[in-house]
């Protein structure tokens, strides 16, 4: 096999957790838009919290994003 293939290979394979990452940020976002739909006055409690989830599932998209480039161009 090919040194090259096997980057292209194992970047591939570090890029799967983007999957979970989309699942979960539709899941954050559905579950704060019911909760804001239920009772609109906890809005401003709620949105932090979501926005925080959202940025910390994120981080998680763009760690696998930077070990797929790691492995591509460091390698």
């Amino acid at each position: 096999m090919d040194v090259e293939a096997a980057k292209m290979i194992g970047a591939g394979i570090a890029v799967l957790p983007l999957l979970g990452v989309g699942l979960g940020i539709g899941n954050i976002f559905s579950s704060l838009v019911t909760s804001i739909a239920r009772n609109p006055s906890a809005r401003d409690s709620v949105f932090g919290i979501g926005i925080l989830g959202f940025a910390l599932t994120e981080a998680i998209a763009l760690f696998a994003l930077v070990v797929a480039l790691l492995m591509l161009f460091a390698l």
